[in-house]
């Protein structure tokens, strides 16, 4: 077992993961996510985007291969271990709003600092400072049967970002939006991944949601295809591909 290098936040090897209806999700995906880094992990529907995201966060473990993070092995961690390292390091977008009925909006945004030993006005500073960045600040006392699916899409948003995670994976963030609101929404999310150091892992089948990021990884049933390394946003030139093995 090879430790992954030093600057990389996500290292895998090797991945395998197979439903249980005997369908692969994962044939051997290896790849590398840098410290800070915005990486797209792009391709249609059932290719294997959400699997990926889930072994590399350690919500399910992947049937072989290896999987680190900051050079500590989560394949051979415990549920306990890498439940722990999900609620202090972590964070999870998915592509529906999920939020917990009986608490308002600010109250959901908080929720996860609060699980971390933040003080409640404290928890309560920073959602409100998110949930104003994300156009819902209004929305704070408002319970989530108040909101539209897209407000409330945006205060899981808010809600992940909240507690700085060192690694942010979003499952298709912007599904339940409007296309006028997704540009908006995304510019965001990757401005307070980069202000803030955040390595984000973000599953899209949408072209112009993986063109905000620095880097494209392409699946196909389940296998990485190609690495495309993405220009900074408005410069057409020095696009550059190379083949990664799966």
């Amino acid at each position: 077992m090879v430790a992954p290098p030093d600057n990389d936040v996500l290292w895998a090897r090797a991945l395998h993961f197979t439903h249980n209806d005997g369908s692969p999700a994962l044939s051997g995906v290896s790849l590398s996510v840098r410290q800070g880094e915005i990486l797209a992990v792009s391709g249609p529907s059932g290719s294997g985007k959400t699997t990926l995201l889930r072994c590399l966060s350690g919500m399910v473990p992947a049937q072989r291969g290896e999987v680190w993070f900051n050079s500590a092995p989560l394949h051979t961690m415990g549920p306990l271990r890498r439940e722990r390292l999900r609620r202090d390091r972590f964070g999870w977008i998915d592509p529906a709003p999920v939020l917990v009925p009986e608490l308002n909006v600010w109250e959901n945004t908080a929720l996860p600092l609060m699980l971390r030993g933040t003080s409640r006005r404290r928890a309560r500073t920073a959602a409100r400072e998110w949930l104003e960045r994300l156009d819902v600040g209004d929305s704070a006392r408002k319970r989530p049967h108040e909101l539209r699916q897209a407000e409330r899409q945006r205060v899981c948003i808010a809600r992940a970002l909240a507690p700085a995670p060192t690694v942010l994976f979003a499952d298709e963030p912007t599904a339940p939006l409007h296309r006028a609101d997704r540009a908006h929404v995304l510019r965001t999310l990757t401005a307070a991944a980069r202000s803030h150091g955040i390595t984000v892992v973000l599953a899209t089948h949408d072209a112009e949601t993986a063109a905000l990021a620095d880097r494209a990884v392409a699946l196909l049933d389940g296998r990485c295809v190609r690495t495309v390394h993405l220009p900074p946003v408005g410069d057409t030139e020095g696009r550059a591909a190379c083949s990664l093995s799966a």
